[in-house]
């Protein structure tokens, strides 16, 4: 999830309209819960203009409740990200596949395998909602969170190696690994079972897996947290979970998510982003774990 290099300039602009449509989003829906205020905010202003003329008038039309100011937390997200030479990882048409359904569920539970640069966009696009953020490199971890005090992060540890791939997709096709259960106390030797309680107990909406780093042979490689967002969706008592790989262009992300979120749950696939929506396994025990 950590970038490498600067972007061109015109990504950065595309970048800030995905922010300022989210804000005029935010704004929109801010005035319409408010409307039962307005109406009461303009028979006071009306009151005022017949008995007191127009200077009051002015005064109340500036001092109206409806008009609503920037989150400041999403005021300091659009100034980080138009003064930063550093950008995202993931390209624009990336982005904005996962933009799109946040646009949709944000509110929402968003679980993101990864802490970066573009930690901050995350949040801000599930602007109300909870977003928590998983990273390997407790170092890191510090570093980020003395920039962006305000986001929610964990320190996970990953057993498992890239170069143990091969043996870990034919463990994956085993009874323990197929049976729907909670990762925790799952048997399966792909289960995460370290993670922090309150990511076992929260039903996530939207999952993203990009970590841990997975790019050569002795790297903790993505099998486990790619086998863990699936068994999460499944797992959760009803409703749909949006699940997103990056970096599929890579062997284990390529195979892992087809064999383990399966072919047949995958929606979209853009540059090296991947997107599935995998439905609730326990309200239908029939299912099977991909779709025939």
């Amino acid at each position: 999830m950590r970038p490498k290099g600067s972007q061109a300039l015109n990504f950065k602009v595309l970048l800030l309209g995905v922010f300022f449509a989210f804000l005029l989003l935010f704004v929109l829906r801010s005035s319409i819960s408010s409307s039962q205020d307005d109406t009461s905010d303009l028979q006071t202003f009306a009151a005022a203009k017949t008995s007191n003329g127009v200077k009051e008038s002015k005064s109340g039309a500036n001092c109206s409740p409806s008009c609503d100011k920037i989150p400041r937390y999403l005021a300091q997200a659009l100034i980080h990200y138009a003064t930063s030479s550093i950008t995202p990882q993931q390209t624009l048409k990336e982005i904005s596949v996962t933009a799109k359904i946040l646009e949709k569920k944000s509110p929402c539970n968003f679980l993101v395998f990864g802490l970066g640069h573009d930690s901050l966009m995350w949040s801000s696009l599930n602007y109300g909602g909870r977003t928590v953020f998983l990273e390997e490199d407790e170092a890191w971890i510090e570093q980020i969170r003395r920039r962006f005090p305000m986001l929610e992060s964990y320190h996970v540890t990953y057993d498992s190696k890239v170069n143990q791939a091969e043996n870990l997709m034919d463990v994956g096709r085993g009874p323990e690994c197929t049976a729907i259960a909670d990762p925790k106390y799952s048997m399966c030797q792909l289960a995460l079972k370290g993670l922090p309680s309150e990511v076992y107990e929260m039903k996530w909406d939207l999952i993203m897996v990009d970590a841990p780093t997975g790019y050569y042979e002795d790297a903790p490689g993505r099998m486990t947290a790619i086998y863990t967002a699936g068994m999460m969706a499944r797992n959760k008592e009803k409703g749909e979970t949006d699940v997103f790989v990056h970096d599929v262009n890579r062997v284990v992300e390529d195979k892992f998510s087809m064999a383990f979120l399966c072919q047949g749950y995958m929606k979209k696939q853009e540059g090296r982003l991947r997107h599935f929506r995998i439905p609730s396994h326990k309200d239908s025990l029939e299912r099977s774990f991909c779709p025939e």
